[in-house]
């Protein structure tokens, strides 16, 4: 059985921009994968707190050593890498708050991003751990930042990516939802195209 793990960052949970872009290739995917499951993973409804120093070296210690915070936030990185690990493919809803990636999406790569589970160092340089997967990547912008260099999302979700393992990223951006309705139903128009080539 397919599983498709949906992780939603926009702070106005399904009726953000982004939120709106993954639901839709969720049911595209969902009419192609008949019997496929999707897990959902929404930050803003069941937020993940920020990494702190307690948790960050409770990670790297044995469980019977934690105490109780470093227990707790190790398994919420747990159950995380559980998600994705077991995942055969993700779509992420992605909008631009002030030319980065939400707090809440940040938080998830923190949790997410652990030696000796997700990734390892060897003498040749890091090794990611989870099995390459494609990774759908649904981006919703003001204005247009794609190829340009105040496009500081793109790099950083493929570098983060690729550190774990994962190398089968597609973007697909949604832009100028600040440029008034023409470009926002231009900008709409292309993005359900793709997305219906990528449910397919």
């Amino acid at each position: 059985m397919n599983t498709l793990l949906v992780i939603r960052s926009s702070l106005f949970n399904g009726s953000g921009q982004s939120s709106q872009l993954v639901d839709e290739f969720t049911r595209q995917w969902s009419d192609t994968h008949s019997q496929g499951r999707v897990v959902c993973r929404d930050l803003a409804a069941d937020p993940i707190p920020h990494l702190s120093a307690e948790a960050f070296a409770g990670f790297g210690l044995p469980a019977e050593q934690r105490n109780p915070a470093q227990t707790a936030a190790a398994a919420v990185s747990d159950s995380l890498i559980a998600e994705l690990r077991s995942a055969d493919a993700v779509a992420v809803g992605l909008p631009m708050y002030n030319f980065t990636i939400p707090s809440t999406f940040k938080a998830w790569m923190d949790y997410v991003a652990r030696a000796g589970e997700t990734f390892e160092y060897t003498d040749s340089g890091s090794r990611g751990l989870i099995a390459d997967k494609p990774v759908y990547v649904f981006a919703a912008r003001g204005g247009y930042y794609a190829g340009t260099t105040k496009d500081t999302q793109t790099a950083l979700i493929q570098t983060f990516f690729n550190f774990v393992g994962i190398n089968d990223i597609h973007f697909t951006y949604l832009e100028g939802l600040a440029m008034g309705e023409h470009a926002v139903h231009e900008a709409r128009q292309s993005a359900s195209a793709e997305i219906s080539r990528l449910a397919a």
